[in-house]
């Protein structure tokens, strides 16, 4: 060191500071008062200090763009499997009711069922008071014996007259006993139509149930007259369940006839699986009804924001687990599970469901939904041209013998 600069004086002291973590540590402050261009080094805790505070930092920015990168996968996964995936909350369990009418009216003498009881087709519902009916039977009875017995008279003395000689009949006599024979067997014939009918009206007094199902909803009682054609009772068919799901037209390319679909019941774990067997081709137009003069009401509103419309696609019920029961009108949820995947296994299906998000569902696989039919061929209806009744030998062959033909001379 040169003897003639001055010597080189450093104050040290320790200073409580708050570094820019807002942790406080002492600090060594240099204060430099002889030579301004010493370099002084600063503390090893200063050191550790700063390389802190920058891992810190970093980690901050790396933690915040990760939960960025995360929240928007999940909210492209979550969009694809709200929007894109085929399943529905809005499905129902549905059935085939059958609508019990009689076909004869009068008072109700005995109900033998009960509300929500199970019954077998050809059981008897209820009975009707056939004290009436059996009066009819029994009248179309006796009214066919008559005509019976004056059938074999007529047709008796219709032969007799037919194996007499000219001498004895005469060819008028001949036929008028023919055609009386021939009258007789028509009201036979006629009087058999209403023994018939008597019959079968004595029968349907006894209501049957036509399918196998439960009684529902209940209300006849002894005493109540039934009309005819009006319904007094319904039967549920057991073997006619089926599961409807109405999806979001967004969806529809994903959804193919045969695909295995899942039901689940609300309040019960166990899905019902089934097959997808139809998709309903049509629902209802409001722009299609017709307005004044039958012309089209067009809606001359339109929205920004279109909701997509539904379309009811059935599911026809494979197996239902044990423990869980069919009732008609149960919310589904039905998801659909396609017998192809969309998309492949790994990194690549990843891709794949990302991109139906930005370019839409892929295309619907070939075969998926039976091709429309063309248009139906021209129909029209035949009339029946009226033709006049032919001559009375085509009526009744035999009847009439000579009728026509011209007088002999003699």
């Amino acid at each position: 060191m040169d003897a003639r600069q001055p010597p080189v004086q450093l104050l040290l002291r320790d200073d409580p500071a708050v570094d820019p973590d807002g942790d406080t540590a002492p600090a060594a402050r240099v204060g430099i008062e002889d030579h301004p261009t010493a370099f002084v080094a600063p503390p090893p805790a200063a050191r550790t200090s700063r390389l802190g505070h920058l891992l810190r930092s970093t980690g901050r920015h790396l933690l915040t763009l990760v939960i960025a990168v995360v929240a928007v996968a999940a909210a492209l996964v979550a969009w694809q499997y709200y929007v894109l995936a085929p399943w529905t909350r809005d499905g129902a369990v549905r059935v085939q009711v059958a609508n019990v009418a009689p076909q004869v009216s009068g008072q109700i003498v005995d109900v033998r069922v009960s509300d929500n009881q199970f019954v077998h087709a050809g059981d008897v519902l209820y009975v009707i008071d056939p004290f009436d009916f059996e009066v009819s039977q029994r009248a179309a009875k006796a009214l066919m014996d008559e005509r019976a017995a004056d059938l074999e008279v007529k047709q008796a003395e219709s032969q007799r007259r037919q194996n007499l000689s000219p001498i004895a009949t005469t060819p008028e006599e001949q036929q008028i006993f023919a055609g009386n024979a021939a009258q007789a067997k028509a009201a036979f014939d006629a009087a058999g139509q209403q023994f018939a009918q008597a019959e079968v009206n004595l029968k349907r007094t006894k209501v049957l149930s036509p399918v196998d199902g439960y009684v529902t909803n209940l209300l006849l009682r002894v005493g109540d007259y039934a009309q005819t054609g009006q319904t007094n009772i319904s039967i549920i068919d057991a073997h006619s369940f089926w599961v409807d799901g109405y999806f979001e037209e967004t969806k529809m390319a994903k959804i193919c006839v045969g695909d295995r679909a899942e039901a689940k019941l609300m309040g019960y774990s166990e899905p019902i699986t089934g097959h997808v067997e139809t998709i309903t081709r049509g629902i209802s137009v409001a722009n299609a009804e017709a307005g004044t003069q039958g012309l089209p009401n067009v809606n001359p509103i339109y929205t920004w924001v279109r909701l997509a419309q539904r379309v009811p696609v059935r599911v026809a019920i494979d197996h239902v687990p044990p423990g869980v029961p069919l009732v008609s009108g149960l919310t589904a949820t039905v998801d659909i599970v396609p017998a192809q995947p969309d998309h492949p296994a790994g990194f690549a299906g990843v891709l794949g469901r990302l991109s139906e998000v930005f370019y839409g569902p892929p295309p619907p696989r070939p075969g998926c939904i039976a091709a429309t039919a063309g248009p139906a061929p021209a129909e029209t209806v035949p009339v029946p041209a009226d033709s006049p009744p032919g001559p009375a030998g085509k009526l009744e062959p035999g009847l009439t013998p000579g009728l026509t033909s011209p007088p002999a001379v003699r």
